[in-house]
């Protein structure tokens, strides 16, 4: 699903910063991965990377046959629509649409009939425990709730792959065990690779393979 090789990332300024430096590895579809390294190391860069949102200096990202370098905005677009879920620390919800409209969003953006992306929506809240709040405004909802209508956005349009950038950071230890849980059988249930970068060992347990990062390199990922 995923195939890195050797990407390196430079930023230009009065001093050159290296965030990523010639990291290679790869993830097989299916598989739940957690990138893990201190603040600063490049986890979130190479997510990043990952997702088409920023471009390496140097190097190949290939997501599920796709060289990435090969596409311009407009491709890196529909890359992320069709391919990719994005889960992030902080929700990114819109305050003004409740839980169900705000999981039909992309389907309504990939031109999803009305009727048909809210009953997707509903039946994504049903999987993911909260088929009793889909009209609640993200206010009205617990963080652990606002993160499981992230997840079942993220999956609206049936992505082969998640990205998710610090998914328990922002919850409390249950709220982060039942989102994590719910990781694990969402990725066993439907075969959805996750990336998931995380400060949390116990997240990382999550997972069935760590890659550890360190000063932009990648130190371990046979774990």
């Amino acid at each position: 699903m995923v195939d890195v090789r050797n990407i390196s990332k430079r930023y230009e300024g009065k001093r050159t910063v290296h965030a990523l430096r010639g990291v290679t590895f790869k993830v097989e579809k299916g598989e739940m991965v957690a990138a893990m390294g201190p603040s600063g190391c490049g986890k979130s860069t190479l997510l990043n990377m990952l997702g088409g949102l920023d471009r390496p200096s140097e190097g190949t990202i290939i997501i599920d046959g796709t060289d990435i370098s090969t596409l311009d905005d407009n491709g890196l677009t529909r890359l992320r629509r069709e391919k990719i879920g994005f889960v992030f620390q902080f929700f990114n919800l819109l305050p003004t649409l409740t839980a169900r409209e705000n999981v039909a969003l992309p389907l309504h953006l990939a031109g999803t009939g009305r009727k048909e992306a809210i009953a997707r929506a509903s039946e994504l809240l049903e999987m993911v425990g909260l088929k009793d709040r889909e009209d609640h405004l993200p206010d009205e909802l617990s963080g652990g709730e606002q993160q499981r209508v992230a997840m079942a956005r993220a999956l609206a349009l049936r992505p082969p792959l998640i990205l998710a950038d610090e998914p328990t950071g922002n919850l409390d230890s249950k709220s982060g065990q039942e989102v994590l849980t719910l990781f694990k059988k969402l990725q066993s249930q439907f075969q959805t690779t996750v990336i998931m970068v995380t400060h949390d060992s116990k997240a990382a347990a999550f997972c069935g393979r760590i890659l550890r990062m360190q000063d932009g390199q990648l130190i371990n990922g046979t774990e």
